[in-house]
């Protein structure tokens, strides 16, 4: 997955907490928690490549992109080989656009159409299946 950016540099924006710890993304959803750990893309080059070439993704996890500048961030699944549910979310940490079940190997540019700061892919399906939706507020673990 290949993200189109601006100007990204090669400085890491995510501070963790303790970097042997992992970082988890939790959703305050009707039901209860959702929670997915995830990877980190903080730099350019981990921006760029994303979760490309990958044949799977395990069932609660998912990567989440620390985009530097809050901007409608725009994404495209071109060496992207599974679907994903795209989360963008705002500084404040709300969502503000799901693209649910983004279909794999293509060039279509995908956005929420609003300005976020921060980008999470997990599996497709797993929003709708976790009862995620916008506006729902989220928390970082393991991040400052």
């Amino acid at each position: 997955m290949l993200a189109l950016l601006g100007a990204c540099g090669e400085t890491p924006r995510a501070e963790l907490v303790d970097p042997a710890a992992p970082v988890r993304v939790r959703f305050a959803t009707p039901t209860g928690d959702a929670v997915v750990t995830v990877e980190v893309a903080d730099t350019r080059s981990t921006i760029e490549k994303g979760l490309s070439g990958r044949t799977s993704l395990a069932p609660d996890a998912g990567m989440l992109f620390f985009m530097g500048k809050e901007q409608d961030h725009r994404f495209w699944m071109k060496d992207t080989l599974i679907p994903l549910d795209m989360i963008w979310l705002s500084k404040d940490k709300k969502i503000v656009g799901i693209q649910h079940n983004a279909q794999p190997r293509t060039e279509t540019s995908r956005s929420a159409g609003k300005r976020s700061l921060y980008v999470l892919e997990v599996n497709g399906g797993w929003c709708k299946a976790h009862g995620v939706h916008p506006d729902a507020r989220v928390t970082f673990e393991n991040v400052k």
